[in-house]
C-alpha cells in the first residue's frame, strides 16, 4: 500500500518541534521562549524566506558562508552535475579529480607557496589540524620541546577543545577551562585602542612589540602563533593595520616559530583581497580556509602549508606521518561546491565587483559615523561594523536580541556581536539591495536605541 503524503505543518507547529528535538548551536535555549525560531522554508538570491511568506534580507551571509547567495543556479548545477558521478569516497587509500584540481587551484592562489591541501569538514576542525601539524611537524625535526601556542587577545578559532586554547573569548571556553591546554596570550592590534595622536599602524607596532618579549622568552618552547589576518570577527569585528601581519611573519621567521593565519572567516574575498594575508605581503607556515570556501554549500575546510612542513612528514617510518583523519574528508560534493564559487570569482570579476558594491554601502552608511550613540563605523572590504554606545548596563546586555528582532520585522537577517552591529552580506547585492540594506540598519537601530529610552 502507497504511504500517504505527510501533510503540510503550520509554521508554529515545525517551530515548536524543533524547540522540542533540536538543540541550536550558539544559543541559550531558554531564550527562544521570548524570541521565535525563523521557519526558513527556502533561499532564494540573497533572500530567506518563511513558512508564512515573509523574507529576510540575509545580511550575513548565513554566519558568513554564503558568498553568492542562496540557490545559485551555477553552484546548484555543478553538484547536479557531480551527483551523477561521485557522492563520496574515502580519501585514505584513494584520490578523486574535484579534491586534486581543487587542491591544485588553491596552491597557484598562493603564487605556488601553500600547497598539499589537507581536508576537513568545518573550521575548528582546520585550526586542530593546523596546531597538531605545527607541534609535530617540530617534533619530527628534533625540537619535541616547541609544545605551546601564541593566540591574539580576543581571538576566537572554533569551540572544539584544541580550538578553545588558541581562543581568547570566555563566554565560550570559561564552562570548559580544565579540560583546555591554555595558549599564550598577546596583546590585540585591534584599531579601536588607538590613543590620542595615535594611528592603527601605532597599535599594530605596540602589539608586536608584546610579541616580541614573548619571543624573546619563550620562543625554544613556542611551536606557533595564529592569527585573523586583518580581521578579528568574533571579537566584534576588530580591525587592524595590515602591518601587523607583517610584522608576525618577520618575528616569525626571526625566532623559528610558525605562522598560522586563520582565514576561515576572513578569506575568499571577504577583505577586499581573496586572501586577506595577501595585503600584508606575507604568507603564512599554514593557511585555514572553510566558511565561504564551499560557497556556503557543503561542510568543508582546507589546510594549506608549505613545502618545507610536508617535507618534515614524508618519511618510512608511519608514525612519523600526519594520522588525522575525518570520515568526509575530501567529499567530492563539497570539493566541487569549492570549485564552482572559484569559477564564480573568475567568470564574474567578483572583487573588482564586491569593490564597487563596498563603495556604494559604505556611502550609504555613512550618516551612522554623525550619530551620538555611534562609534567606530569601520570598513575593511565587504566587511562593515560600528558600535553602539549604550549607557545602561542593562540596556546594553539584551541590545543584541532587541536588534536581532527590530531586524527582522524590517526584513532583514542581522545578528550583532554584543554591542557591535555588523553587516557581511553576500557577494551578489544589486543596488537596490545595497540601498534597502543601508536604510534599514539605520531605521533598526533607531527602532533599537527608542526601546531603550
Amino acid at each position: 500500500m502507497e504511504k500517504s503524503a505527510v501533510p503540510p505543518v503550520a509554521p508554529e507547529d515545525w517551530v515548536a518541534r524543533s524547540l522540542r528535538a533540536v538543540w541550536h548551536p550558539c544559543t541559550q535555549m531558554k531564550h527562544h521562549e521570548r524570541l521565535p525560531l525563523i521557519p526558513v522554508a527556502r533561499g532564494q538570491g540573497a533572500w530567506l524566506f518563511d513558512r508564512a511568506g515573509h523574507r529576510y534580507l540575509d545580511a550575513i551571509s548565513s554566519w558568513w558562508v554564503n558568498l553568492f547567495g542562496h540557490a545559485n543556479p551555477r553552484i546548484n548545477a555543478a553538484l547536479k552535475d557531480q551527483l551523477d558521478t561521485l557522492e563520496h569516497t574515502m580519501l585514505a587509500g584513494c584520490t578523486h579529480e574535484p579534491a586534486v584540481e581543487l587542491a591544485e587551484r588553491l596552491h597557484a592562489l598562493t603564487g605556488n607557496t601553500l600547497g598539499h591541501a589537507f581536508f576537513a569538514s568545518d573550521g575548528a576542525s582546520a585550526v586542530e589540524i593546523a596546531l597538531k601539524m605545527s607541534f609535530h611537524s617540530w617534533r619530527n625535526r628534533g625540537y619535541a620541546d616547541k609544545q605551546e601556542f601564541v593566540c591574539i587577545a580576543n581571538s576566537y578559532h572554533g569551540e572544539t577543545i584544541g580550538a578553545l586554547g588558541v581562543t581568547d573569548v570566555a563566554l565560550f571556553k570559561d564552562a570548559y577551562d580544565p579540560l583546555i591546554r591554555h595558549a599564550h596570550v598577546v596583546a590585540s592590534p585591534d584599531a579601536r585602542l588607538a590613543q590620542a595622536g595615535e594611528t592603527a599602524a601605532d597599535v599594530a607596532r605596540r602589539a608586536l612589540d608584546n610579541v616580541r618579549a614573548l619571543f624573546e622568552a619563550r620562543a625554544n618552547r613556542i611551536a606557533a602563533l595564529i592569527v585573523e589576518p586583518l580581521v578579528q570577527c568574533a571579537a566584534g569585528m576588530a580591525m587592524h593595520d595590515a602591518s601587523f601581519v607583517a610584522g608576525l611573519r618577520a618575528l616569525c621567521d626571526q625566532y623559528g616559530v610558525h605562522l598560522i593565519a586563520d582565514e576561515i572567516a576572513v578569506g575568499c574575498g571577504r577583505t577586499g583581497t581573496f586572501f586577506a594575508c595577501e595585503q600584508a605581503g606575507v604568507w603564512p607556515d599554514f593557511l585555514c580556509l572553510s566558511k565561504g570556501i564551499s560557497g556556503g554549500y557543503l561542510p568543508l575546510s582546507i589546510v594549506l602549508s608549505r613545502d618545507e612542513i610536508f617535507a618534515t612528514f614524508y618519511h618510512d617510518d608511519t608514525a612519523r606521518g600526519f594520522l588525522h583523519s575525518h570520515s568526509y574528508t575530501g567529499n567530492p560534493l563539497a570539493c566541487r561546491a569549492a570549485l564552482a564559487t572559484l569559477d564564480l570569482f573568475t567568470s564574474d570579476d567578483v572583487l573588482a565587483a564586491n569593490a564597487r558594491k563596498s563603495a556604494t554601502l559604505a556611502a550609504a552608511l555613512a550618516p551612522l559615523a554623525e550619530h551620538a550613540h555611534v562609534r567606530n563605523l569601520r570598513q575593511r572590504g565587504t566587511i562593515f561594523a560600528f558600535d553602539a554606545m549604550i549607557d545602561d548596563p542593562e540596556q546594553a546586555k539584551t541590545f543584541s536580541r532587541r536588534f536581532f528582532d527590530n531586524a527582522l520585522q524590517r526584513e532583514l537577517l542581522l545578528r550583532p556581536i554584543g554591542t557591535t552591529v555588523y553587516l557581511m552580506p553576500p557577494y551578489i547585492l544589486d543596488d537596490e539591495e545595497l540601498a534597502l540594506l543601508a536604510a534599514r540598519t539605520r531605521d533598526t537601530f533607531g527602532a533599537t536605541l527608542a526601546e531603550a529610552r
